[in-house]
């Protein structure tokens, strides 16, 4: 081979090199092999003296870095649906027109990594009960696949007093959250279950009025008894309302004055549902106790 081939091939060789430095696109047996190639062509350029020693001691360098970085990157990861069932203070909500009320479960996507899909199906004014009577559990059923997750949030519906709704804390309660984590157990699916957040529901300035009750004693009991992972949102979003008081935990709710928003030209003042702000806070918390109660999930956040 003539030196001005040789002299081609080992432009090659850099350009390559620098290529997969910067795009870092495809960690493939395919670019780790034209690593491994390029440095070959630099090394019989070097022993046939046709360039000098430290440049193509520099392509040596500079390829076989790109091909050990190749190397150690992982394929290309699996994609994981994370499901979320619950009620308003978990669900999506409207963004236009305009207004102020947010789910906790509506900014769960900005904590984990590109290849995790947040699927939230939480309704406002669903209990344990109605979410499946109204046929909103068939999603998980028909779509969820081995390795995904289910959050699983109810008890402020629970509570209410009518018939579509109403469950027992110790009997249809926990026996609909025991079916649901059964049932996605028999599909492959990871579940995890959450207390409900606090109503902002102060006695006087430092205690707060217990307004779940036994919901939140028989959701610690069923995780507990089923052995799944507690997100207790209940007892971080109580630290967290006292903590702040009972004048600076309205930013958290849905306290909005007469003309902020044309949807609510009345004004509001709401100690259940979570402003934009509340949402992000308690978003917060949840991935806190993902840190520490959820090993599986908390492998899928991202780092920062």
């Amino acid at each position: 081979m003539e030196s001005g081939q040789f002299a081609k091939l080992f432009w090659f060789a850099i350009a390559q090199g620098y290529q997969q430095q910067l795009l870092r696109r495809d960690h493939s047996y395919t670019t780790i092999g034209m690593s491994l190639s390029c440095v070959t062509i630099t090394f019989l350029c070097m022993m046939k003296r046709f360039l000098p020693a430290w440049l193509c001691v520099v392509s040596i360098v500079f390829n076989l870095s790109s091909f050990a970085a190749d190397a150690e990157t992982s394929p290309a990861e699996s994609p994981v649906t994370i499901f979320m069932i619950g009620d308003s203070t978990m669900a999506n909500k409207n963004l236009i027109p305009a207004q102020p009320e947010r789910g906790w479960g509506q900014l769960f996507q900005m904590y984990f990594k590109p290849h995790v899909r947040i699927e939230n199906l939480a309704v406002n004014g669903r209990s344990s009960k109605s979410f499946r009577n109204e046929g909103r559990w068939k999603p998980v059923q028909t779509d969820a696949r081995p390795g995904d997750f289910v959050i699983i949030q109810f008890g402020h519906n629970d509570e209410k007093p009518d018939a579509a709704r109403h469950t027992e804390p110790f009997g249809s309660y926990k026996e609909n959250l025991a079916r649901y984590i059964r049932e996605a157990r028999e599909k492959g699916v990871k579940p995890i279950v959450a207390t409900p957040i606090v109503r902002r529901a102060f006695t006087n300035q430092t205690e707060l009025a217990d307004t779940h009750g036994d919901y939140v004693v028989a959701v610690r009991q069923v995780a507990k008894e089923e052995n799944v992972p507690l997100l207790d949102l209940h007892d971080a979003t109580r630290k967290l309302v006292l903590q702040l008081g009972p004048e600076r935990s309205k930013s958290l709710f849905m306290w909005v004055e007469a003309g902020d928003f044309p949807t609510i030209p009345n004004g509001k003042k709401d100690d259940t549902h979570l402003n934009a702000y509340g949402a992000s806070r308690v978003c917060d918390l949840a991935v806190e106790e993902i840190k520490k109660n959820a090993p599986d999930l908390a492998a899928l956040l991202k780092a920062r």
